[in-house]
């Protein structure tokens, strides 16, 4: 299994991103799927997660951000909108198999905002 990050950049603050995250292989099902950031200097936390159709947040980026998957494209989304200087750090997608707890990590994307 690999995932490949995709859709980091520079960006104003107040911008909008889309991040994409595309899966090869077979990660199993179910499955829970998520987004990561970690900012330099600090911990990697969670963005957002997905089972099935449920999302769950993390506590940092209120709703600005909305994750979402197209399962025929086998991609999973998250789009940033009214991006924050604070919002600047490497972003890692990430899988997971529920029933055996594997996990799979992509590469991360960068996100810069200016302010």
């Amino acid at each position: 299994v690999q995932l490949q990050a995709s859709g980091g950049g520079l960006v104003q603050a107040g911008g909008s991103l889309r991040l994409s995250c595309a899966v090869s292989g077979n990660i199993g099902s179910p499955n829970v799927m998520a987004w990561f950031r970690q900012a330099p200097g600090k911990q990697r936390e969670l963005v957002r997660g997905v089972e099935g159709d449920s999302a769950t947040a993390g506590d940092s980026v209120e709703d600005r951000f909305i994750i979402s998957r197209d399962r025929t494209k086998r991609t999973m989304y998250l789009q940033m909108n009214s991006l924050k200087p604070e919002d600047t750090a490497v972003y890692y997608c990430a899988a997971q198999d529920v029933k055996n707890q594997q996990q799979y990590w992509g590469q991360g994307t960068l996100v810069t905002v200016s302010s």
